[in-house]
């Protein structure tokens, strides 16, 4: 029988269509919670046909281990830095992966942590459930400066969200759409380092590369202005650990909101997680219904387009031709 891992929680744990979708199939769906290390991941591939993963560790080990019966991976979301492509693309494995899906979510829960920051928002709800009265004085967003890094989907969705309060948007992207930039009176910047220079809020919606790794450091604070607050909806390892709480506890930085964090989950000492200053989500600013389902009702198409040899809706090596497994 197809053998099927599914390792994505949010696709387990929420209902809707795509779980009639993925029982229609008739395989057998081997189902571990996510995300998964090397070691979990180690252990469960090597007579599985397709994978259904979330931010699990899929390194060329994974991949070894797992070929040749493994022909599918359909990648649950769109960060695929957790996953050796290289290697996928030299075994023949095609890397499946569902943009466009959860970008209005991501850009809501951006603004969560802006506003959370800004409006002290859990020093107040800790001392009212405290039976305190405790207040603190906030700040407006209106006229402040938000800069926004990758002017993706996400970045754009940010961009409009920010206008819609009246602040004035700046944004740098190698990619530029003056289109969208002259509809929604974004700045377009000549570099990162303007980006950083005119913020008042900085907001991180670029993917994870070797030049944006540890982006965000003690090599960069400097260019800002004292006091930003950064907002962390892309991947964990763009900020780096140590410099941010040094940042944090000198005041370089007043704030940083982050739904990521560059180990997932965190160890009970991660220096982030109880610094008065920085808020952190566990990892699911595109968890919500309309969202997941969305991002699993396309990544169970795509899996199944591409077991029946079929070209899928988005894949991220699509040199590498789908074969008919089922």
């Amino acid at each position: 029988m197809t053998r099927i891992l599914l390792t994505t929680t949010s696709f387990q744990d929420t209902p809707g269509e795509h779980h009639e979708l993925l029982a229609a199939t008739g395989w057998e769906i081997i189902r571990a919670r996510g995300p998964l290390n090397e070691a979990d991941t180690l252990a469960l591939v090597g007579d599985i046909d397709g994978y259904i993963c979330g931010d699990d560790l899929i390194t060329r080990a994974v991949l070894e281990k797992a070929r040749p019966r493994l022909k599918v991976i359909s990648k649950y979301g769109i960060g695929v830095d957790k996953i050796d492509v290289k290697s996928c693309t030299e075994f023949g494995i095609p890397l499946l992966f569902t943009p466009g899906v959860n970008h209005t979510t991501v850009a809501e829960h951006t603004f969560l942590l802006l506003l959370a920051l800004e409006k002290n928002f859990f020093f107040h709800t800790d001392s009212t459930r405290a039976n305190g009265w405790k207040r603190k004085t906030g700040h407006e967003l209106l006229e402040k400066t938000i800069g926004i890094i990758g002017l993706g989907r996400i970045g754009k969705e940010v961009a409009i969200r920010a206008r819609a309060f009246g602040m004035n948007v700046i944004a740098f992207d190698v990619y530029w759409d003056e289109k969208f930039a002259a509809a929604h009176n974004v700045k377009r910047a000549a570099s990162i380092d303007e980006v950083y220079a005119a913020s008042d809020y900085l907001s991180l919606h670029t993917n994870l590369t070797p030049e944006t790794r540890d982006m965000i450091s003690a090599k960069s604070f400097p260019k800002m202005k004292k006091g930003v607050l950064i907002l962390n909806c892309a991947r964990g390892e763009i900020v780096h650990t140590a410099d941010m709480v040094a940042a944090l506890k000198s005041g370089q930085v007043g704030g940083y909101g982050t739904d990521v964090l560059d180990e997932e989950p965190p160890t009970p000492n991660h220096p982030l997680l109880t610094l008065p200053n920085c808020i952190v989500t566990p990892h699911i600013g595109s968890r919500t219904y309309e969202s997941v389902v969305r991002q699993a009702t396309a990544s169970v198409k795509n899996l199944i387009l591409a077991m029946n040899g079929e070209k899928p809706v988005a894949q991220i090596n699509p040199e590498v031709p789908t074969k008919k497994v089922v």
